[in-house]
């Protein structure tokens, strides 16, 4: 059995699916399809009983792809509250039930809360936004868009 710790876990063991190999550097792990194997740990995560750790509620943000200030405007909490939860291990109950609804609406393929994750991470990365209109048919129709050099001294 392999115990998988690359995943940020110490609980977390493979009866299979993955290979041991020798590399320059000593003995190298190969696992396969490693992004169903955390989608899996997560689905499982969402139905264990008692709450989630600290390091199982950072697996579960990193896996969404959420930074902490962005889950925690979603939760309606402080970016400070998500990093105490994660290092001390003492995640609330309804920071818990809300990462756990939130993991298994992306993993059940409805797709709404993955487009506001996108989407939240889309505009966070956007330093500079500009909003174009066009008149188009006699109806004016708007686009976001990162600033451009040209556009921003107009």
């Amino acid at each position: 059995m392999h115990h998988y710790t690359e995943c940020g876990l110490d609980n977390v063991w493979l009866e299979n699916g993955y290979r041991i190999h020798d590399t320059p550097y000593g003995k190298g792990v190969s696992i396969s399809d490693a992004d169903g194997l955390d989608k899996a740990v997560a689905i499982c995560l969402t139905k264990k009983p008692g709450r989630v750790t600290g390091k199982e509620f950072r697996f579960l943000r990193t896996l969404l792809g959420l930074a902490q200030h962005n889950l925690a405007d979603m939760m309606g909490v402080t970016e400070q509250s998500i990093s105490l939860w994660e290092r001390t291990g003492k995640v609330p109950k309804q920071g818990d039930a809300a990462m756990r609804l939130i993991v298994l609406e992306k993993f059940n393929d409805d797709g709404r809360w993955s487009k506001m994750i996108e989407r939240i991470n889309a505009v966070d990365r956007l330093v500079n936004q500009q909003i174009v209109f066009r008149e188009q048919h006699h109806k004016w129709v708007g686009k976001s868009q990162a600033d451009k050099p040209e556009m921003a001294e107009a």
